[in-house]
């Protein structure tokens, strides 16, 4: 058969990729465009960007590859997008920016307490979750807004996602998929539509019915490319744009994780657990799982903000000498970085790093830590260290959504830049104590977007369908099981106790400093 190809835009914090993509799962071209400034910060703890920086770096990387692929991407019959999540956009009637977008990354907060009923306060005080409640409330963006910039606010027509955002700027259309409102956002995750007025958690997203875009299904046509996109990405008028999820949405079904048994593991800039779930099921008490690509599934998921950046952070503050190794051997500083992982034994003589530099819904006043320091430990410790504490702190998070879901996973899949590893996925497999995959392309995102559009353009009848043509095990990394022991008494004896050890003094630093503030 012919290849059938589409072309797929994926919008991250650190890159913007146009892909070319087939029905086996081939990348057929890429250009990437680095975010060399990914977030301005006009204060302490803000992270905003213009929102046409994305639509320009689309525009630019499709362009390219245009230029390089000219065939092939004449040939190109739909087009998708996927992008990071709870990045907001503010604009007109004319769908024009008022402000700069306000990413996910940022840690600004409003003032005061969302309004409810006594009897729906009651309700969240009954349940221990007042106090989530009111922070959820402070850390929507749409609050900070409304409080801090009421003319932005009166004036907003719609408050978009960057999904939403730019899909608007290629089709004219504001509308978003399902599976791309994640967010402090009023989206009902079970119902695949905005909440009701009188949901109980309505209050703490308080954005105007009328300001919220309409909503469609992944694989539907959501619009056609205008004049004007053709104009500044290359794309022909009139090719249609299909709907398809956020970022993680599409990893997980790039990665081919669409039964209860497959794990997703991401290794981005948030590192993340998650699987497809055919139930409504919360991977957290009261925590809401993300509408699935898939209509009618779920994806419950455990964060760990910062995760990979953790690794960015590590090579500014530590990693000099083999920054400049790096640059004269033409390598990337990770690849050296991770070929001296091996001269550290499992646990780090232990070392361990609580890898929770930002917060999170259930830990709101957690804070990173580095126990166990000795005069044997190098700055190659502590690099195998972060690498260990993420995985163990998504360890944590797959035995809750094992627990809560009643089921065990047997693979885990890997997806995201740190995925390229090999020693990083063998030390993932021995954590683990799973065989852990990695299939042919680290462009999972990409993947699962190509999916949806090849779904919705007909040429596969169902995801399932998509997953068997698209998705390719390249690699397995067994477990050295002896190795898994030793990573599981240290999990059990040491790393899941760190927290409940520190929770009283992040509780004081968090008074100290933040305070004030609130």
């Amino acid at each position: 058969m012919e290849d059938r190809i589409v072309l797929i835009y994926d919008v991250g914090t650190q890159s913007s990729r146009a892909l070319l993509v087939n029905q086996y799962g081939e990348i057929l071209g890429k250009s990437k465009v680095s975010h060399q400034e990914p977030y301005v910060s006009r204060q302490p703890d803000w992270a905003e960007q213009e929102a046409d920086f994305y639509y320009r770096n689309i525009c630019q990387a499709s362009q390219s590859l245009k230029k390089q692929q000219p065939e092939l991407f004449e040939r190109a019959e739909a087009v998708s997008i996927t992008t990071i999540r709870d990045t907001v956009v503010c604009v007109d009637r004319e769908g024009r920016p008022l402000r700069p977008a306000i990413l996910w990354l940022d840690k600004r907060k409003a003032s005061g307490k969302p309004k409810m009923s006594q009897i729906s306060r009651m309700l969240f005080k009954a349940v221990g979750m007042e106090e989530t409640a009111n922070m959820q409330f402070q850390k929507s963006h749409c609050n900070w807004i409304r409080q801090k910039e009421p003319q932005i606010w009166e004036a907003t027509y719609k408050y978009l996602l960057l999904s939403g955002y730019l899909i608007f700027r290629l089709s004219g259309r504001m509308a978003d998929s399902s599976a791309s409102l994640v967010g402090h956002v009023p989206f009902d995750s079970q119902r695949r539509g905005w909440q009701k007025q009188g949901a109980l958690t309505r209050p703490v997203f308080p954005v105007e019915e009328e300001k919220l875009c309409e909503v469609v299904e992944p694989g539907e046509q959501i619009g056609r490319i205008t004049a004007s996109a053709s104009c500044d990405t290359g794309i022909p008028e009139g090719t249609a744009l299909f709907a398809s999820g956020s970022d993680k949405a599409c990893e997980i079904l790039g990665l081919g994780c669409i039964t209860k048994e497959k794990a997703a593991v991401g290794f981005g800039t948030t590192a993340m657990i998650t699987f497809t779930a055919d139930q409504y099921v919360e991977p957290e008490r009261f925590i809401p799982p993300y509408a699935s690509v898939i209509r009618g599934k779920f994806t419950p998921e455990i964060e760990i903000f910062r995760g990979y950046w953790l690794i960015s952070w590590f090579k500014k503050e530590f990693a000099e000498k083999e920054v400049k190794e790096a640059k004269r051997l033409g390598v990337s500083a990770e690849e050296l970085l991770n070929q001296r992982l091996k001269e550290v034994p499992a646990g780090c003589d232990g070392l361990f790093f609580q890898p929770y530099f930002t917060p999170n819904i259930t830990m709101p006043t957690a804070r990173g830590a580095v126990i166990g320091f000795s005069d044997q430990h190098t700055r190659i410790h502590i690099y195998r260290a972060i690498i260990e504490g993420i995985n163990f702190a998504l360890m944590d998070g797959m035995r809750l959504m094992e627990k809560r879901a009643g089921n065990k996973f047997e693979k885990i899949y890997l997806g995201g830049g740190g995925s390229q590893s090999d020693e990083i996925c063998q030390i993932t497999a021995d954590m683990f104590g799973l065989p852990t995959v990695r299939i042919q392309t680290y462009e999972a995102s990409g993947l699962g977007c190509a999916m949806a559009a090849f779904v919705g353009s007909g040429v596969f009848s169902s995801y399932e369908e998509a997953v068997r043509s698209m998705v390719h095990e390249k690699d397995i990394f067994y477990p050295d099981m002896e190795m898994h022991q030793i990573y599981e008494n240290l999990y059990i004896e040491i790393f899941r106790n760190i927290y409940g050890k520190l929770s009283g003094l992040y509780g004081k630093l968090h008074e100290l400093y933040h305070g004030r503030e609130e």
